[in-house]
């Protein structure tokens, strides 16, 4: 593998870098986590389909959109999209190679996984460790506030990783997973603190203060 850390700071929130490309935005979900996976996501988007995303002012970082508007774009996003691909790294596979690799992983996955094999990757973040048989990829601090395709991406990795950790919290209802997805909640570190970890806890993370 070769790692790089090409960097660009893109300003607005754009479609495309070139329309003719076959340019896969992508994303990841869960890394500050206590419990669950990381999830990414690589989105093809058809560039008039991006273009009307972008004109209709909808399309933004997941973290900045309501669940109800999250879970709309997902919709429409996974009906629409050229290609869409969503990949987990689980909490062991975290343990072992640490989370960044395993951010790493989960996007180099959703991106082998896509139906269509893309031109050009652009990455959310400062960072990407490529591997033999990926395009050329540029990454973008910030990209799923200034690109189409890295928002989809956004959209798509939180939403299905919300989704799962609803239904792991079925089998764990005390951790709270519902409402705070894994992460490091008061509630969710009290819960720890009172019953332990479980297998899908994150080992590796310090789970209690102090610890």
């Amino acid at each position: 593998m070769e790692e790089h850390s090409k960097v660009v700071v893109a300003m607005n929130l754009i479609p495309w870098i070139e329309i003719n490309r076959l340019e896969a935005g992508c994303d990841e979900a869960g890394r500050g986590c206590l419990a669950g996976p990381v999830t990414a996501s690589a989105v093809i988007l058809d560039p008039e389909f991006a273009q009307e995303l972008c004109d209709e002012g909808v399309l933004n970082d997941s973290k900045q959109l309501s669940e109800k508007n999250r879970n709309l774009l997902r919709v429409r996003i996974e009906l629409e999209a050229k290609a869409w691909a969503v990949c987990h790294v689980e909490s062991d596979e975290i343990d072992r190679i640490n989370i960044l690799q395993a951010s790493f992983a989960a996007m180099r996955r959703a991106v082998k996984t896509l139906k269509l094999s893309p031109e050009f990757l652009l990455i959310d973040g400062n960072r990407f460790r490529t591997e033999e048989g990926l395009p050329e990829y540029e990454c973008f601090i910030k990209g799923d506030a200034r690109f189409a395709s890295i928002a989809a991406a956004s959209v798509l990795a939180k939403t299905h990783r919300d989704e799962l950790m609803r239904k792991l919290a079925k089998s764990h209802p005390t951790y709270g997973w519902h409402t705070n997805a894994g992460y490091p909640t008061r509630a969710h570190r009290e819960a720890i603190r009172v019953g332990g970890v479980t297998e899908y806890h994150r080992k590796s993370f310090r789970q209690l203060p102090g610890l």
